[in-house]
């Protein structure tokens, strides 16, 4: 895929959903982390479901180490793997009211520092809390990558540094969300929707999904 066409991708995605951003409901930077902390393996929709009877209760550092492991569980028992995310949010929330003066450091290196957070929730929370230029590369921005042709790489990883240097500067801080999004409800894993999807024209991908048939 050649510059002008990743350009004039990003242009439709943007033209389509100017302002983009997370679907995990949050009212801070410690909210937000709690919540991708909360959200691997796991859904949005059942993260925020269970987050709307817990922050209302306790959403800053030292009130959510207050409860303690067997005091969260309660309220997270519903997301999947809740045993091992408790330990990690209650020494996440120990060590920022320890180190950080309950406050959520903005560097990758004090970020991924805490329990739970690795490379992709760090550059959530630095992308979406603190507006730097990140892209967290999750299985959907994985897939719409690769399939569109967009930056197409082997891991994780790969795919990240390809997008970073690929991805026009002006679209870059928010390319995260429009691909996930995209990815998500569009360019869907098993079937993507590419006879609904605005950037298909434009797409590497050969085996375009066709019109389903009425009636099926």
């Amino acid at each position: 895929m050649n510059a002008e066409k990743r350009r004039e991708i990003f242009t439709r995605l943007r033209a389509a959903l100017p302002h983009p951003t997370t679907e995990l409901e949050y009212t801070s930077p410690f909210e937000l982390l709690i919540s991708v902390i909360l959200s691997a393996q796991a859904t949005d929709v059942s993260v925020n479901k269970a987050m709307r009877k817990l922050y209302p209760v306790a959403n800053t550092p030292a009130q959510i180490y207050a409860l303690g492991i067997d005091g969260l569980i309660p309220y997270i028992q519903t997301i999947g793997l809740y045993r091992t995310k408790a330990k990690n949010v209650i020494e996440t929330c120990r060590m920022l009211v320890s180190l950080h003066d309950s406050q959520v450091p903005r560097t990758r290196e004090q970020l991924e520092a805490l329990p739970g957070v690795g490379r992709k929730t760090a550059n959530v929370v630095l992308n979406t809390a603190f507006g730097v230029p990140t892209i967290a590369v999750d299985t959907h921005i994985f897939r719409v990558s690769n399939r569109t042709g967009i930056a197409p790489g082997k891991d994780v990883d790969a795919v990240e540094q390809k997008l970073m240097k690929l991805v026009p500067a002006e679209f870059l801080l928010d390319a995260h969300h429009w691909l996930i999004l995209h990815g998500r409800y569009t360019c869907i894993a098993r079937k993507p929707l590419c006879w609904n999807c605005s950037i298909a024209d434009l797409c590497d991908f050969k085996a375009k999904t066709p019109l389903p048939e009425k009636g099926i």
